[in-house]
C-alpha cells in the first residue's frame, strides 16, 4: 500500500448530534452495531441519541429519543435482537408522521441518522432525507420552529447498515444477522441428522426467506442436503420424479437419511408455491419413506450473535460514524457494507433499486437473471451446490485417466473434512480417480493411500477435526519414499489442505523437483488452520470456528463475573506467534486489551492497562477481560500478567486466568468454515484439472509440470480468491515466527481500542470513497460464504 495514511483525528464530531435506530425485523448483531455507533460517536465528541422503537419512537418523541453515555451500551454486544426495540410504523409513512419526526429531531439538534434495518427501513430514511428541508420550512411556517433553526439544521445526513437475516440486500456480501441465522439452522440440522440416521428418516426443513433463498442455499451447501428449493432458482418441469429418483438412489447407496431444505418463499417455474408439507406428501406417497417436517421459524432470528456478526457490525458501526462525519449536503445517503473483507460505502438507492430488480426478475420468470443480480457470492454458492449434491451416472462422467491425491497436513482445523469432500466430488465429476492419503506426509511415505469414492465422503461437511488424519511432519526426510508412492500409485496431482506446515511442505516438494520427476506435477494448497497464519490468504479454514469458541467462552466467563463484580479475567488463546485469534476474539467479546506478538508492548503499557481497568471499576461496568496470544512475549507470560494485575489491582479488583487450549481446535465447523472450505476446495480442484490438461505430454504419455506456477496456494485476498505460486509468497513470509509479514487484520486493532475507550490513531485511508453498485461479470470470484 503506497498511499499516505489518513487518520480520523482531524474528523471532529463536536457540535454534531447522531441518532441511532433499529427498524424492521430484528437481527442478531444489531446491538453490536448500536454499541459501535454510540462509542465511536462519543469518541469523536459528538452527542449520540437512542431512538427507541424505530420510526415509531421518532414520531412519538418524548422519552423515545434519549441521549446516551458510554456505559449505556455496556454488556449488549453478546445479546441477540435489538435492545432499543424495533417496530413497524404506519404513521412514518404519512406526511404528518414525518413532519412530527422532523420536529422531534430538530428539538434535540439531531441532523445525522444511523439507520440499522432492511431495505424498507432504508428507503424510508432516504425519503425523509429528501423531504427534510421542506419539512423544516413547513414547521417554521406553522410556527413550531424559528427560521434560525431552519438554517442551522438545513441538512439531514443518513447512513444505513443492513440488518437482515435473509441476506437479501444487493451490494453487500453479508448483512448483519445472516451468519448467526446460519448458525441456528446448522445447529438444528446437525441435531436432526443424528435422530434421522437412527430411524432412516427423511426430514424436510423449512427455513426463512420469503423472497431470498440465501439461507436455504447456504445451509444446504453446509450440510450436504439432498435437495434444496429456493425462490430464485425454481426446479425444472418434472422435478418431482427427479427428486424421488435422487432420494431412492441415495438410500440404495446405504445412506440412512435424507435432508431436504425448503425456503419459505420457494416456488416452481410457474410461480406456484412449493411448501414443506407438499414436499413431505410427495415423498411419502411416491417412496413410502418415513418423513418429518421441521419448520424453524423465529428460532433463526434468536440467540446470541456469532463472532462474524459481532465483528461485522462493529466495523460497520464505526464506518457509519466516519461516513456521517465526512458527509456534505451533496453526499447521497449511503449504506456501509462488506465486500470480501473490505468495508465499502455504496449509494443507498442504487442498492435498493438493484434489490427490487431481483424481485421484478423473479415475478417475470427471468430466474437466471435473478440469480445473477443477487451477486457473485450467491451465484457461486448455487453453482457449487449443483456440482456437489448430485452425482452423474458413471456413463455420463468423462474419463481423464488422471489420479489426484488429497491429504491433510498440520494441526486439525474444523472445516478440513468439508474441503476434502468438495475436492473428492469435484475431482470425480471432472473424470479423475481420487485418492485419499491418511496421516499427512508421514502416512504418504508409509503407503497409507487408498482410492476414495463419491459416497465415501457423504456426511463429512459437519464433522470436526480431520477424518483423514493429519500430522505436522514435513516431507523433506521422506522424499524418496513419497516419490516412490507417487510412482506406484501413478499420482498426477496433489491437493494439500493444511496450515503453515502444508505451505512449508509444498516449498520442500517443489525444491525436490530437480531430483525427483515424480514431483513435477500440479500441486495446490488450500489454507486450513485455526491460527490464520498462512501467507497469501486473509482467511483460513478453521479460524472462524475457533473464533466462535473463544467468543462463546468469553461470554460465559464475563457472565460468571456479573455476580462477583470487580473481577478481571486474563485469557490465553492459541495462534502460535499470530495474534489473529487474540485480536479478533477481543473485538468480538468486547475485551479491554489484547496482547499480541505483532504489536510489541512493554511494562509501561501493562501499567497503563491496569490503570485503565482501575478507572473502569469506578463506573457501573465492574469487570474486565484481557486476551493474550500464547507467544506474544516470552517473558510477559500469562502467569506474569496475571500476577502483575493481581498485585496492582489489590483492593480494587481481583484476577482470574484461563488457558483455552485445544478446545479451540475442536468442535463442529461453523457455517462459514464449512462453506469457505467447500467453495475454496472446489475451485482448487478445477484449477488442478486445468493444469493437468495444460501439462500433459502425449510423448511420453505423462504429466510434466515444473514451472513455479504449477505449485500454488489458493487464498482469499481482499475481495477475491487468488492462485499464487508458493515460491512468490516466500518474500511475504516471516519464516522464524511462521506468520505473514503483512496482515490485514492489524488495521482493525485500533477499532478494539476505541471501543474499549483507549485513545488511539485509526488509519481510515481504506474507507471514505463512495463506490457504485457494479453489475458483476459472470465469472467473478466468490466472497467467503
Amino acid at each position: 500500500m503506497d498511499h499516505q495514511p489518513k487518520f480520523f483525528e482531524n474528523l471532529s464530531g463536536t457540535g454534531k448530534a447522531i441518532g441511532v435506530l433499529t427498524s424492521g425485523g430484528d437481527a442478531q448483531g444489531m446491538n453490536a452495531a448500536v454499541r459501535a455507533v454510540v462509542r465511536m460517536g462519543i469518541y469523536v465528541k459528538a452527542k449520540v441519541y437512542f431512538v427507541y422503537e424505530g420510526y415509531q419512537g421518532m414520531v412519538d418523541g418524548g422519552d423515545n429519543i434519549v441521549e446516551v453515555s458510554w456505559e449505556s451500551v455496556s454488556s449488549i454486544l453478546q445479546v441477540g435482537g435489538t435492545v432499543i426495540g424495533s417496530a413497524r410504523c404506519k404513521s412514518f409513512r404519512t406526511h404528518e408522521g414525518r413532519l412530527q419526526a422532523a420536529y422531534n429531531l430538530v428539538q434535540r439538534g439531531i441532523t445525522n441518522l444511523c439507520v440499522i434495518g432492511g431495505d424498507g427501513s432504508l428507503t424510508g430514511a432516504n425519503l425523509f432525507r429528501e423531504e427534510w428541508s421542506g419539512l423544516l420550512e413547513e414547521l417554521a411556517h406553522n410556527g413550531k420552529i424559528d427560521t434560525e433553526a431552519v438554517k442551522k439544521y438545513a441538512y439531514l445526513n443518513i447512513v444505513g447498515m443492513v440488518g437482515s437475516i435473509d441476506n437479501d440486500f444487493c451490494g453487500t456480501d453479508m448483512t448483519i444477522g445472516t451468519d448467526s441465522a446460519l448458525h441456528r439452522i446448522i445447529e438444528v440440522v446437525d441435531a436432526i441428522m443424528t435422530t434421522a440416521q437412527s430411524h432412516q428418516r427423511t426430514f424436510v426443513l423449512e427455513v426463512m426467506g420469503r423472497h431470498c433463498g440465501y439461507l436455504a442455499l447456504v445451509s444446504a451447501l453446509a450440510c450436504g442436503a439432498d435437495w434444496v428449493f429456493i425462490p430464485e432458482y425454481p426446479p425444472e418441469e418434472g422435478w418431482e420424479d427427479m427428486m424421488c429418483v435422487k432420494l431412492s438412489e441415495n438410500r440404495a447407496r446405504k445412506k440412512r437419511l435424507n435432508i431436504i431444505i425448503v425456503a419459505e418463499g420457494a416456488i416452481d417455474c410457474h410461480n406456484k408455491p412449493i411448501t414443506s408439507e407438499k414436499v413431505k406428501d410427495l415423498v411419502v406417497q411416491r417412496l413410502g419413506f418415513d418423513t418429518r417436517v421441521t419448520i424453524l421459524g423465529h428460532v433463526q432470528r434468536g440467540g446470541t450473535p456469532s463472532a462474524f456478526d459481532r465483528i461485522l457490525a462493529s466495523r460497520m458501526g464505526v464506518e457509519a460514524v466516519l461516513a456521517l462525519l465526512e458527509a456534505t449536503p451533496a453526499t447521497p445517503a449511503c449504506v456501509v457494507s462488506l465486500s470480501g473483507n473490505q468495508a465499502v460505502r455504496l449509494p443507498l438507492m442504487e442498492c435498493v433499486q438493484m434489490t427490487q430488480e431481483v424481485q421484478k426478475a423473479m415475478d417475470e420468470g427471468r430466474f437466471l437473471e435473478a440469480v445473477r443480480l443477487r451477486g457473485k457470492s450467491f451465484e457461486n454458492n448455487l453453482n457449487t451446490y449443483k456440482l456437489l449434491a448430485h452425482k452423474k451416472p458413471d456413463a455420463e462422467l468423462p474419463k481423464t485417466n488422471f489420479n489426484v491425491a488429497v491429504l491433510n497436513v498440520g494441526a486439525p482445523a474444523a472445516g478440513m473434512n468439508a474441503a476434502v469432500r468438495a475436492a473428492v466430488r469435484v475431482g470425480i465429476t471432472e473424470g479423475h480417480k481420487m485418492f485419499a492419503v491418511i496421516d499427512g506426509f508421514e502416512g504418504f511415505a508409509k503407503g497409507k493411500i487408498k482410492e476414495i469414492s463419491w459416497g465415501d465422503v457423504g456426511g463429512w461437511t459437519g464433522q470436526g477435526g480431520s477424518i483423514l488424519g493429519t500430522k505436522r511432519t514435513l516431507p523433506a526426510k521422506y522424499l524418496e519414499k513419497i516419490a516412490e508412492q507417487m510412482r506406484t500409485n501413478s499420482i498426477n496431482a496433489l491437493m494439500v489442505i493444511g496450515g503453515f506446515e502444508a505451505y512449508l511442505g509444498l516449498l520442500e516438494l517443489s525444491a525436490a523437483r530437480e531430483k525427483y520427476d515424480e514431483f513435477c506435477v500440479p500441486m495446490v494448497m488450500v489454507p486450513a488452520t485455526v491460527s490464520n497464519n498462512v501467507p497469501g490468504s486473509d482467511f483460513s479454514i478453521g479460524a472462524d470456528t475457533a473464533l466462535n469458541t473463544i467468543t462463546d467462552t468469553c461470554d460465559r466467563i464475563k457472565q460468571s463475573a456479573s455476580g462477583t463484580k470487580r473481577r478481571v479475567f486474563i485469557i490465553e488463546t492459541m495462534g502460535g506467534y499470530c495474534g489473529y485469534l487474540a485480536n479478533m476474539g477481543a473485538l468480538a467479546a468486547g475485551a479491554d486489551a489484547a496482547y499480541i506478538f505483532e504489536e510489541q508492548f512493554d511494562i509501561r503499557e501493562l501499567q497503563a492497562n491496569v490503570e485503565h481497568l482501575t478507572e473502569k471499576m469506578k463506573t457501573s461496568i465492574q469487570r474486565g477481560l484481557v486476551l493474550r496470544n500464547e507467544n506474544c512475549n516470552e517473558n510477559y507470560t500469562t502467569d506474569f500478567i496475571y500476577q502483575l494485575y493481581s498485585e496492582e489491582g489489590k483492593g480494587v479488583f481481583d484476577c482470574r486466568k484461563n488457558v483455552l487450549g485445544h478446545m479451540q481446535q475442536g468442535g463442529a465447523p461453523s457455517p462459514f468454515d464449512r462453506n469457505f472450505g467447500t467453495k475454496i476446495s472446489a475451485k482448487a480442484m478445477q484449477w488442478i484439472s486445468k493444469k493437468l490438461k495444460e501439462t500433459y505430454r502425449k510423448e511420453p504419455g505423462k504429466v510434466f509440470a515444473n514451472t513455479e506456477d504449477s505449485v500454488c496456494l489458493l487464498g482469499m485476498r481482499r475481495r477475491n480468491l487468488v492462485f499464487q505460486p508458493v515460491a512468490e509468497l516466500k518474500s511475504e513470509t516471516d519464516f522464524v515466527h511462521r506468520i505473514p509479514k503483512e496482515q490485514w487484520w492489524l488495521k482493525l486493532r485500533p477499532l478494539m481500542k476505541i471501543l474499549a475507550k483507549y485513545k488511539t490513531s485509526y488509519d481510515v485511508s481504506d474507507s471514505g470513497q463512495l463506490e457504485h453498485v457494479a453489475m458483476l461479470p459472470k465469472e467473478a470470484v466468490p466472497a467467503p460464504i
